[in-house]
């Protein structure tokens, strides 16, 4: 088959790679319909998710026809067109049964990775490096689903294509980081990051109620972006003089009710600070570069929610602590447990109250998606979201 296979930095190359198989009875194979690339999928691009083995295959969303299935698979058909969650879940473990899929105990092979960096390992994710799993990516003609009662999804009759992928990860992700903001109606949200998952946060959190969301980014073709699909107000922090006392102004002197990181570790910000991360992450003294996460903590009112679904990946310096503990915040964030959200989100969509394809801005053949990662990476073409076909 042919996939889109990691080499290094800024090295992907589309080409031949082994057919998965059936390795477990409750395996299916999946043959992908349309993929996407993510957002989180740039981190690695970039180098900084580690360790990745050459002719790695990326891409963890995803949907597709069930071509095979193991002999334990009841669920799904050989047939069936489905959308594959990005967190892989047993269905059956202490969390799974909570319904925290995406902290699943049995689906991370390589558990002890994750163990030496967050204290406890979380589910496995497809193509997201050996520390979550190992396994093989979405952005290929062919991927293994295991435990594929819990996760594949059918696609309800109704939803286009662009639809049902979005509700592998985006969609599910952005809702997820509205919901955890506890919107109970006419609350003012700013959300960091206008990218994908950003935008459907921002959805989202209209979708739930609140009355106002401000989205806060530096590249205005984003910004252009929400603001045409929805009723977000815009500041670009580029243009800020201050961007804490601007969101006072906006907010009777209080600041929002609720703050939303979409943006994580690879931040970009003004001032000090920021070259601070910038340098301490180039020699390695810390992972993380945190600047939109003090800027939302410090920025959200008193007794607020603070809401975080940017990748992080291990530590990070000068976080405002005695601002959480001092402001009564409460803190909400993990990796979306998406089969939770599959049934109500596709609903959503199917009675027109939502749509999440938005979003997406350049639609591509497999053998482009190299062009795409490096396109997004530089900010070129007006990208926000590509999916592509195999």
């Amino acid at each position: 088959m042919r996939a889109n296979r990691w080499y290094g930095k800024h090295d992907l190359r589309v080409e031949e790679a082994p057919d998965p198989k059936i390795e477990a009875p409750d395996d299916a194979i999946v043959k992908l319909e349309m993929g996407t690339i993510c957002g989180s999928d740039l981190h690695l691009y970039n180098g900084y998710i580690q360790p990745i083995p050459e002719g790695y295959i990326l891409g963890h969303e995803g949907i597709g026809e069930v071509v095979e299935v193991g002999p334990e698979v009841t669920n799904v058909a050989v047939g069936d067109r489905v959308i594959v969650p990005f967190p892989i879940s047993c269905g059956e473990c202490f969390f799974c049964r909570q319904e925290l899929y995406s902290a699943c105990e049995r689906s991370n092979p390589n558990a002890k990775l994750a163990e030496a960096l967050w204290g406890h390992s979380t589910a496995g994710i497809y193509g997201y490096s050996e520390t979550l799993g190992g396994y093989q990516g979405l952005q290929a003609e062919y991927v293994r689903v295991p435990y594929a009662n819990t996760d594949t999804f059918k696609i309800p009759e109704g939803l286009t294509p662009d639809q049902a992928v979005m509700l592998s990860d985006a969609f599910p992700t952005g809702y997820f980081a509205a919901d955890n903001c506890e919107i109970k109606g006419g609350e003012t949200i700013a959300v960091w990051g206008a990218g994908p998952i950003g935008q459907m946060a921002t959805a989202s959190a209209f979708h739930l109620g609140a009355d106002r969301v401000i989205v806060i980014d530096r590249e205005q073709y984003r910004l252009d972006h929400v603001r045409k699909h929805t009723a977000a107000e815009a500041i670009n922090y580029g243009e800020a003089e201050d961007l804490q006392d601007m969101l006072k102004e906006l907010t009777d002197g209080r600041g929002p009710d609720a703050v939303i990181d979409a943006v994580g570790f690879e931040a970009h910000g003004d001032g000090l600070l920021s070259k601070y991360d910038e340098v301490k992450q180039a020699i390695r003294l810390e992972t993380d570069r945190p600047i939109t996460l003090r800027e939302a903590i410090m920025s959200v009112r008193n007794g607020g929610h603070v809401s975080i679904i940017g990748d992080y990946v291990g530590f990070a310096d000068k976080i405002p602590v005695g601002s959480l503990m001092n402001r009564l915040l409460t803190v909400k964030t993990g990796q979306c447990p998406v089969q939770r959200y599959l049934g109500p989100l596709s609903e959503k969509i199917r009675q027109g109250e939502i749509d999440p394809s938005f979003v997406i801005t350049h639609h591509v053949p497999l053998d482009e998606v190299p062009t795409m990662y490096e396109r997004w990476n530089n900010k070129e073409d007006g990208v926000i979201k590509v999916a592509f076909t195999p």
